[in-house]
């Protein structure tokens, strides 16, 4: 029997244990990912980094066949620029993730037609996809232990919050392709 300081190294298997790699690495992760949001979003609703603000991310979406474009692309920059904030201070993680995940879902469906890869047009979806995944992962884990949302119920237990806001993903998807979609 070993002591609970003891090192692997006698041959006892320690037993699976959080770590701070692992609080670090889902922080990292959620800067990435709400950082990148937030640059998406502030393109979007103020024109910011070259971006082509609301009047010219509506005109983007009536030509890919989409309507009630103006409301659409407040929704789109809304949901980015906030989601975004809130995935990068933890703070409602699981939702906001969530709605960062719809928004990659209906871009995937959007481009799918363009090929994988990004190539010379740009018209792949490699990197839509990269961030949807990302995104679904953060629904799925939670914030980790350095996020605002530590303490509330979804962090102490993810998985299941995280299926509840899967859902909500797809259905979002889903209400904006039939609403949304000509």
């Amino acid at each position: 029997m070993s002591t609970q300081g003891e090192s692997a190294t006698s041959g006892e298997i320690r037993p699976f244990t959080w770590t701070a790699g692992a609080d670090f690495g889902q922080l990292v992760l959620r800067f990435a990912l709400g950082g990148t949001f937030i640059a998406h979003g502030a393109q979007k609703i103020f024109g910011a980094f070259g971006g082509p603000g609301i009047n010219g991310f509506a005109q983007f979406l009536q030509s890919k066949g989409f309507t009630q474009t103006t409301l659409l692309a407040w929704l789109t920059g809304l949901t980015e620029l906030v989601g975004g904030a809130l995935v990068v201070i933890g703070l409602f993680t699981p939702l906001a993730a969530a709605g960062l995940l719809a928004i990659m879902i209906n871009v995937v469906i959007m481009k799918w037609g363009g090929g994988f890869f990004l190539g010379q047009q740009g018209t792949g979806f490699e990197f839509d996809l990269a961030l949807g995944a990302m995104a679904a992962g953060v629904v799925l884990t939670g914030p980790g232990r350095l996020g605002l949302d530590t303490g509330f119920f979804w962090s102490r237990r993810p998985l299941g919050m995280g299926v509840g806001c899967l859902a909500v993903a797809v259905a979002a998807t889903l209400l904006m392709q039939l609403v949304f979609r000509t």
